[in-house]
């Protein structure tokens, strides 16, 4: 399903066209209004076109055409905003059709009781209501979002989230949650129902994907409240301009009076309508990018948040490291050959479907030619894993093999009379202090080796977390392992910190005491004992494949269950903030070179001196005002693709992004105007287009 929005164009047609109609429908009070700096600039369409319309009758205060022609690129400045604005939520709105393809009205099989063999009601999904319980069987769609009560079953979830590969739901664990509109392929599932109808998370996708209830983070809100202040002394000042210019009129008795019309140009070129004009366009695309990244933002305020970060809390398991533990090497007690070791491991293994127990076999048959067995063949009896044995192991005629924590073999050994090697008991401490993990192999009461098992991190994760380090945000990893395994871990990681043995409550505690010291914190989680760290933490990415109590305490909801995203999550939000900063810069500089076109052209007929400004050599008067109008109109069109694309963002320190963003948007915001204005002047005085 989101295939498609990770290569998608910057410009689609069919966007763009409806893009174009819908800058048109903004062009009412009531949404003009919601921007103070483009309402300005729609008013002052209005008034130029009526002194367009009253310079027709012949009563004018200047040429028609001139009239006509700044008017018309007044209009273009405000149609250009909108049109940045519609693009943005044309975007969005395109995705929210496909997640709507995916959604749709089911049969489901209500249950009287969460039991298979209860009997059943055929209803629509829309009937269904938060309590209640379904059955789903193979090739059933999911009729609502809920959590699996009974049963394990591999579901299809391409539709939300784009990946071909199934996953496994079930009960009782934190992968429990499920969505309607995915499809069970195997097995079965009893679900409760955890949403009402238009509540349901594919719902809230749809929602906020188009971005209709998407609200204006502080930032952005103290930026506008700044826009508006500097529009509020703008207007002030240009409209003090003409009693001004008719006092000094009538003093003089020399010169013309300013007119009405290049007051209003000269207010618009003043004003900060490029950055106004783009803003809301900004923060839209900033959301947008988010989903191309498979990342459902539950408001603009946590994808903002994210640029904002310095602290990163991840877990070890499937983040950091691969999350299965894989078995790499045997390490033989004295006078014990190591292939009698590995064979014993093997067997032991043989009916463990773990990913350890898997991988124990298969180091056996790769480094020491062991084939794999066919347990009916060995008429053997297998001993399971439990919590209170802590190992597992085979018994095949007289022979007792057991295999686990190095505790409870020993506890074993010395129950059958047998004792614990030094070298055994060295070994395991050793395996331990390197972040291992030692699983001790017996046969009767005779200790044969040492198996370890190894978190094994990441490829590339060190990488990571030093780009992570260049960009000023420091990581901690998060385990429940012992403080010396998470150490030898964390090293190989290469982490700046980790928690160890952590709990619901030392993640709450540390995210609280980051926070109190100025940090701004982001974490990823799946499980419910997650939920009080995320509800906590400043950017909350819960995993789709995780519990309800999860995804709801989350600002944010990655598709892909992708704990590693965090990574890109902060990226893009640091794209954001330096987007609109880049922006912002360029407009305010570029205001500041519209200066020396404009104001020595609005005042050379009433201050002839005026003209030592007009340092851009402009044809007349007319062509620098209309020259300026038009740079400021086009200028929006050319910078929309960056407002939805973004600024490309490199890690790198604050002071040297702030210098970079200077020289490129500041230095660049005076300089393209003057090249711009004139070359605009040039045209229009080749064409005769002005006087």
């Amino acid at each position: 399903m989101m295939e498609h929005t990770k290569t998608r164009k910057l410009f689609e047609g069919e966007i763009t066209r409806k893009a174009v109609l819908e800058s048109f429908k903004k062009l009412t009070p009531a949404h003009m209004v919601k921007n103070p700096v483009m309402f300005t600039v729609y008013v002052g369409s209005i008034l130029t076109t009526g002194l367009w319309i009253q310079a027709l009758t012949g009563k004018g205060e200047a040429a028609p055409g001139f009239i006509f022609a700044v008017s018309l690129w007044l209009w273009f400045t405000v149609l250009f905003a909108n049109f940045a604005e519609a693009m943005a939520e044309g975007r969005g709105k395109a995705q929210a059709d496909t997640l709507r393809k995916s959604r749709q009205e089911v049969k489901a099989k209500k249950l009287a009781k969460p039991d298979k063999s209860a009997k059943s009601t055929e209803v629509l999904s829309g009937d269904l209501r938060k309590g209640d319980v379904v059955l789903v069987e193979a090739g059933d769609f999911i009729p609502a979002d809920g959590e699996a009560v009974v049963g394990v079953a591999m579901v299809d979830e391409s539709a939300i989230t784009g990946e071909s590969a199934p996953v496994v739901r079930e009960s009782g664990g934190d992968r429990s949650a499920v969505t309607g509109g995915t499809r069970v392929i195997s097995d079965w599932l009893i679900v409760e129902v955890s949403s009402n109808p238009g509540e349901s998370f594919l719902d809230r996708m749809i929602s906020m994907v188009e971005g209709a209830k998407r609200q204006k983070t502080p930032n952005e809100i103290a930026l506008n409240i700044l826009l508006a202040a500097l529009t509020i002394v703008f207007l002030i000042v240009c409209a003090t301009l003409l009693p001004f210019s008719i006092y000094s009129v009538a003093a003089s008795g020399a010169g013309k009076v300013v007119t009405v019309t290049v007051l209003v140009a000269l207010f618009v070129c003043l004003a900060p309508t490029t950055i106004g004009g783009l803003l809301s366009a900004i923060g839209i695309a900033g959301m947008d990018r988010m989903i191309q990244a498979n990342v459902i933002a539950m408001s603009g305020r946590a994808v903002e948040a994210a640029g904002d970060v310095d602290m990163l809390l991840l877990d070890k398991t499937g983040t950091i490291t691969l999350g299965n533990r894989q078995a790499t090497e045997f390490i033989p007690a004295d006078g014990v050959d190591i292939k009698a070791l590995a064979e014993a491991a093997q067997l032991s293994s043989l009916s463990d479907e773990t990913p350890e127990g898997r991988s124990i076999v298969i180091l056996a048959k790769e480094k020491y030619g062991l084939r794999g067995q066919e347990i009916h063949e060995l008429h053997a009896t297998f001993v399971p894993f439990t919590a209170q044995t802590r190992m597992s192991g085979v018994d095949i005629g007289k022979r007792a093999i057991r295999k686990g924590a190095a505790e409870a073999i020993e506890k074993y050994v010395k129950e059958e009379g047998g004792k614990y090697p030094d070298d055994v008991r060295a070994g395991v401490e050793a395996i331990s202090r390197r972040g291992g993990t030692p699983l001790v192999v017996a046969e009767g009461k005779k200790i044969l080796g040492v198996i370890h098992l190894k978190d094994i991190v990441k490829g590339g994760i060190q990488e990571r977390f030093a780009e992570l380090r260049r960009m000023g945000i420091k990581t901690v990893m998060i385990t429940g392992d012992n403080p010396l395994t998470a150490a030898a871990i964390a090293a190989e990681a290469g982490v700046d910190d980790f928690l160890a043995q952590a709990t619901p409550e030392a993640k709450l505690k540390l995210i609280r005491e980051s926070q109190a010291g100025g940090r701004l914190v982001a974490m990823a989680g799946d499980g419910t004992n997650d939920a009080p760290a995320l509800a906590q933490a400043d950017v909350a990415v819960a995993m789709n494949t995780g519990t309800q109590a999860a995804k709801e305490a989350g600002n944010m909801v990655d598709l892909d269950s992708n704990p590693t995203k965090l990574i890109e999550v902060v990226k893009i939000g640091k794209q954001l903030l330096m987007t609109r900063g880049s922006l912002t810069t360029f407009s305010i500089a570029n205001d500041v070179a519209k200066y020396f076109a404009i104001i020595p052209a609005a005042f050379a007929l009433t201050y002839p001196e005026l003209n030592a400004l007009n340092i851009m050599r402009l044809a007349t008067p007319q062509s620098a005002i209309l020259s300026a109008v038009i740079f400021n109109a086009v200028i929006i069109v050319f910078l929309v693709p960056l407002a939805l694309k973004g600024v490309q963002y490199r890690p790198a320190s604050a002071s040297r992004l702030l210098r970079d963003n200077f020289i490129i948007y500041g230095l660049g915001g005076i300089i393209v105007p003057f090249i711009g204005i004139k070359a605009i002047d040039m045209i229009l005085v080749a064409f005769g287009l002005v006087k």
